[in-house]
């Protein structure tokens, strides 16, 4: 899976900021895009930190990164969440609870997840 901030690092002039060894991965492998992504990208536009809405921004991508949506139950999602204390952002939680209940990497540049979560990866 793929965090926000990557994906809209790799929609626009900010995919500098990716290593490249992560981007090899990326380009390497089949992705997931947690439903809790789609709605962070809905609220970045609604407040104008973002310049495409959130469809927008992920069907160009789902396109070309061949991105697929990990469609897993969101009561495991919000109940394993619930355990994630080690954060108060809402979204990391559920981002981080929805790789670990699906089982599935997930690609951030946030050190506090990578630190709680050991399916998180980066590479610098």
């Amino acid at each position: 899976m793929i965090d926000t901030h990557v994906l809209v690092w790799l929609s626009g002039a900010q995919r500098r900021r990716i290593p490249d060894a992560v981007l090899r991965r990326l380009d390497s492998e089949q992705l997931g895009l947690s439903p809790f992504v789609q709605l962070e990208l809905a609220f970045l536009y609604e407040i104008g930190r973002i310049r495409l809405p959130a469809h927008t921004l992920i069907d160009e991508l789902s396109t070309r990164l061949e991105m697929v949506v990990a469609d897993v139950s969101a009561v495991a999602v919000c109940t394993a969440a619930a355990g994630l204390t080690w954060t108060r952002d809402p979204f990391d939680r559920l981002l981080a609870a929805h790789a670990d209940v699906a089982r599935l990497a997930l690609v951030t540049s946030d050190e506090t997840i990578r630190k709680n979560l050991s399916l998180a990866w980066w590479s610098e």
